[in-house]
């Protein structure tokens, strides 16, 4: 046997081998038939309609956009509950709110909307996070009441709810208990205190303020709940709430693997109006899946094709 010949044909069965082995350890690059590539990215969202809505839509422009596979972590919790999910690395990218971050997760006052943006992302580079465009829509809190308690106590504005706040129950979601600006510094504000206070799910509280059974919630201004009990909105006549605009938060070394995510989901910024969101809000409230509605919705607006199989 040729010794030159038997090393070369040795020499080109171990390169192959580690070829073999190597190629599918990067599986980050895209094949030669272009189909998803594999990557460790996970979206998440809180635990409520809208939040897990847009988590979808940011999944879906980044799998159709990039070609990157996407994990679902939807209905995590809370705020504080997606926040520490996104800090610890469970989730990398999620759905927040301007006034969420300054106010509730780094204790600093809020200005103006571009005020309050650019607060955020100065805020978050201490996390090494980012706040990518926003989605155009200011999601505040508003204290909401039935049409006939309105009437019966002459309600129009948060000063007015002030003066019989006392004869009356108060429904919230769990962390506006606690929140700085949620019920604590509201009551400060207003001097507000209610015959009763309890924290719930926001489902629950819907529905209670739906069958008589709560006097006043705090609803969300894109709540689509807020149209399907016809709830009369009251007036934040001192100011109390800041600016709520929503985005996609990210975790930066998230970013400097795959900086083509961003350019992915920049095609929403200022793509949702708040009766855009309502409107997807209330079709997944009356029994529509998330998922569902967020795909008609880039589909709709030409930001994504039909997925085809």
């Amino acid at each position: 046997m040729n010794r030159t010949g038997a090393m070369q044909r040795w020499c080109a069965a171990l390169l192959a081998a580690l070829l073999a082995v190597s190629l599918p350890a990067c599986g980050n690059t895209e094949n030669k038939t272009g189909s998803v590539r594999n990557a460790n990215i996970t979206v998440g969202s809180k635990n409520f309609t809208e939040n897990i809505i847009l988590a979808h839509m940011m999944a879906d422009l980044i799998e159709n956009r990039t070609g990157l596979t996407v994990n679902r972590k939807m209905n995590l919790g809370g705020s504080n509950v997606a926040w520490t999910a996104l800090k610890t690395g469970d989730i990398q990218i999620y759905p927040e709110y301007t006034g969420t971050i300054v106010t509730n997760y780094y204790q600093e006052k809020t200005g103006s909307s571009e005020e309050t943006l650019a607060r955020t992302r100065e805020l978050l580079k201490r996390d090494r996070l980012q706040f990518l465009e926003p989605f155009g829509f200011n999601n505040t809190y508003i204290l909401a009441v039935r049409p006939e308690t309105a009437e019966q106590y002459q309600l129009k504005t948060y000063s007015d709810l002030a003066k019989v706040a006392a004869e009356l129950d108060f429904a919230v979601p769990f962390d506006f208990l606690d929140r700085p600006d949620g019920y604590p510094g509201l009551q400060a504000m207003y001097q507000m205190k209610f015959k009763r206070v309890k924290g719930m799910d926001q489902g629950i509280m819907y529905r209670l303020i739906g069958q008589g059974d709560t006097d006043v919630v705090s609803a969300y201004s894109t709540d689509g709940q807020v149209d399907i009990h016809h709830l009369t909105l009251l007036q934040d006549d001192k100011h109390f709430f800041p600016p709520y605009d929503a985005g996609p938060v990210v975790r930066e070394d998230l970013l400097n693997r795959y900086p083509e995510i961003a350019d992915a989901l920049a095609p929403l910024k200022g793509a949702i109006t708040e009766e855009k969101m309502r409107e997807m809000n209330v079709k997944v409230d009356i029994g529509h899946k998330a998922d569902v509605v967020a795909r008609e919705f880039l589909v709709a607006n030409g930001l994504i094709s039909e997925k085809t199989e």
